[in-house]
């Protein structure tokens, strides 16, 4: 499949760098399978199912890709929530605790008063299951609004989703069981573990914003302060968990890493559907 020539439009570059670009040798040879198997299926597909607005091929090979990248993206995230497991196994079998839960676990315990477990408890709650779908909603609304568009709504839609079933299915998996009551500051939670949900989908739906963002940027300092942002977000997010006792630090490590994979699987496959419809437009 040929590299498009084609200007990028509005919100499809961050900065002077177009998304659909691929400088790598691996990017185009992704480009080209996925285009290429993408193509073959909309081939067959009835004229009905293809885009109301454009019934071309192309057009449909586009949508049927970013389908086809993100669902095969969040079978392999799924696989490495498994990798994880048994990680987890190995190192829970030679050591019981792993080395670096207990010494966090203790650290936070020193650091604690009254008035920080109070605010760090108010900064977790915005990565629960209340804060952290209103803080995306907000954010995907508003760029879908500015962009007239439904594309921001779709990636973060998929992106959450995989990031729920990513959580549900590796503490249903593991069922780890969280630190002791004792050393937790409540409210309480009773969910195994492994992995930190709040993690997990605070890595997710944030580096999605991020990057929707960034589409929608035109100064350096802006992309300089929204991936600030972005990142320092998630790292406490991810160390509110273990400040409050309420996961194990590798849960928390765990949560950083699998988050982080499924995040950039779904930015990748918007940025095949953007290069498929680009290369739509040039054919049509």
């Amino acid at each position: 499949m040929p590299e498009p020539v084609t200007p990028p439009q509005r919100s499809e570059s961050i900065g002077s760098r177009d998304v659909a670009g691929w400088p790598t040798r691996l990017g185009r040879w992704v480009v080209h399978v996925v285009g290429t198997f993408a193509v073959a299926i909309a081939a067959r597909l009835p004229e009905r199912w293809r885009p109301a607005a454009d019934r071309t091929i192309a057009w449909s090979a586009a949508n049927l890709a970013f389908i086809l990248f993100a669902g095969v993206s969040l079978s392999l995230a799924l696989a490495l929530v498994d990798v994880s497991h048994e990680v987890y196994e190995a190192v829970v079998g030679h050591d019981g605790v792993a080395a670096l839960d207990q010494p966090a676990l203790d650290l936070a315990l020193h650091w604690r008063s009254p008035g920080l477990d109070q605010a760090v408890t108010l900064f977790t709650d915005l990565g629960g299951g209340v804060g952290m779908p209103i803080l995306a909603t907000l954010v995907v609304v508003t760029l879908a609004v500015l962009q007239r568009a439904w594309t921001p709504v779709v990636i973060m839609v998929v992106a959450a989703a995989g990031s729920l079933l990513m959580t549900v299915v590796g503490k249903d998996l593991i069922g780890r069981a969280r630190p002791p009551l004792a050393f937790a500051v409540p409210p309480y939670e009773s969910t195994p573990s492994f992995p930190s949900g709040h993690t997990l989908n605070a890595t997710v739906l944030t580096t999605v914003a991020v990057y929707l963002i960034l589409l929608g940027t035109t100064a350096a300092w802006q992309r300089v302060v929204t991936v600030s942002v972005g990142a320092v977000f998630v790292v406490l997010m991810g160390l509110s968990r273990v400040f409050l006792g309420h996961h194990w630090l590798t849960d928390v490590i765990a949560g950083w890493a699998i988050g982080l994979a499924w995040a950039l699987a779904v930015i990748t496959a918007h940025r095949l559907l953007v290069t498929l419809r680009r290369a739509a437009r040039r054919t049509s």
